[in-house]
């Protein structure tokens, strides 16, 4: 039973070769598939995710269920990780080729339906993702832009200084009549 637990059913070489294999192949996969796939916009983008994750189990583990070659897996995924990235870092032209860039899906307050299209994003889905981050609608977003980690980042409008000043003079005046209110109480 011991055995079984620790003993690695297959050579160390293809338990470290896998998962490398398998790496490679979902970031060049995930990087085809777009932004879209990581910015988990609907249930169905979770839900290929986590196909795909389960698809990809057999193919890093091979025959093997011991704790030792899951471990060697687990520590062969995070050691690569932590190289790619770090490489990554230091060569920027290869970070964009592999990360991508930022697209603008919104800007200057207009919707920019081709790049929507391109990354297969609809306005309700922008809408969505932007009642989320505190917006009441894309009416008061002046700039909403897809990141290359699947993110959204939405940009508020600048209210016109007319807006500006009017809501001062409101609040001011709210002030105001609370100080009335507060000193008829006093004389009460």
């Amino acid at each position: 039973m011991l055995k079984d637990m620790f003993v690695m059913g297959l050579p160390l070489a293809e338990k470290v070769a896998r998962p490398i294999v398998v790496y490679f192949f979902l970031v060049a996969g995930l990087r085809l598939a777009g932004k879209r796939e990581l910015a988990q916009l609907n249930p169905f983008d979770l839900v290929v995710l986590l196909l795909l994750s389960n698809t990809v189990q057999n193919s890093i583990i091979g025959n093997d269920n011991s704790v030792t070659g899951g471990l060697v897996g687990a520590a062969t995924l995070l050691l690569l990780n932590w190289f790619v990235v770090r490489f990554l870092f230091k060569h920027e032209r290869l970070e964009r080729l592999v990360e991508g860039e930022e697209t603008v899906l919104l800007e200057e307050g207009r919707l920019l339906e081709d790049r929507c299209e391109k990354e297969v994003i609809t306005r309700a889905e922008l809408e969505e993702a932007a009642h989320k981050q505190g917006f009441g609608s894309l009416d008061e977003v002046e700039r909403a832009v897809l990141e290359p980690g699947g993110g959204l980042t939405f940009v508020a409008k600048k209210p016109e200084p007319e807006e500006s000043r009017h809501r001062e003079v409101v609040a001011r005046l709210d002030d105001l009549q609370r100080e009335i209110q507060g000193l008829r109480a006093a004389l009460r």
